[in-house]
């Protein structure tokens, strides 16, 4: 998938990641920047660093917790763009509490943005895609979604939720027949403020640039996951082979996966 030319929309795309993937496709010469993001001042300020470089940008501001906003917000972008190429679902949010202290809202607030509403925004783009056979579905999920954490159960949740759903989606557009890709992405912590106060013994907090980039890339090589720093084929196997108290073991000795959490802070 070549970005140059392609209609291009990324939901969280007023910061972190979001913001940069946003900037990196317009370097590389999409047509039409589309960000959905519920951050109205973020919005103002990605446009204004933004219009320098070449492409047409059109912003949003959608909860895309709430399912009218992403139909309302959804057809205008059709009408706007006649329809998106490349679709990056990055928005996603942390609460960072054991599950007993959640509330109910926290707890469906969580599985609304980071499961359900990237089911409902790709409803609504895919169709177009397939009738135009061609398009590039990239879903940002996590390494949370492989490995259970204490602190994170209803993100973690979520993250399994996107990640089956995600690669079950790849299954049905090759069965299909479909020029659709279908990207899942894995990353561990990323330094971009949204889970400050997580300390990692072993595995490196990972760079928001160069992680960008290579969910761009990821992108461009119809790469199917793509779990960093840790190939998700490593964790997999790990826990197929390893007994569970084992698994734990290794988990919270040698990588320090269960501490991580401890000192969440995160972004208000």
């Amino acid at each position: 998938m070549n970005f140059k030319g392609k209609r291009v929309l990324i939901t969280g795309g007023a910061s972190g990641i979001g913001k940069i993937m946003g900037r990196k496709a317009l370097e590389r010469g999409c047509s039409h920047l589309v960000i959905w993001d519920i951050n109205q001042e973020g919005l103002l300020q990605t446009q204004a660093e933004f219009q320098t470089l070449d492409g047409k940008i059109s912003l949003f501001q959608v909860d895309i917790s709430d399912l009218e906003q992403i139909k309302s917000a959804a057809e205008k972008v059709n009408t706007q763009t006649g329809g998106i190429d490349i679709l990056i679902n990055n928005a996603g949010i942390v609460v960072g509490k054991y599950f007993h202290e959640h509330t109910h809202e926290q707890i469906s607030k969580s599985m609304l943005v980071n499961s359900s509403a990237l089911m409902h925004i790709t409803a609504e783009f895919l169709r177009g895609m397939m009738a135009r056979n061609l398009g590039a579905v990239c879903n940002i999920a996590s390494s949370a979604g492989l490995i259970s954490n204490p602190k994170m159960s209803v993100y973690a949740a979520s993250k399994w939720a996107a990640v089956g759903w995600s690669d079950s989606l790849r299954l049905e557009m090759e069965q299909l027949k479909k020029n659709i890709s279908v990207t899942t992405i894995m990353p561990f912590y990323i330094s971009t403020g949204m889970f400050d106060g997580v300390k990692s013994k072993l595995l490196p907090i990972l760079e928001p640039e160069k992680t960008s980039e290579r969910i761009i890339k990821a992108i461009e090589n119809d790469t199917k996951m793509l779990a960093m720093p840790l190939p998700y084929w490593f964790i997999r196997f790990s826990q197929g082979i390893l007994p569970l108290p084992a698994f734990d073991w290794v988990m919270r000795n040698v990588f320090g996966i269960y501490d991580t959490m401890k000192d969440f802070k995160g972004r208000e």
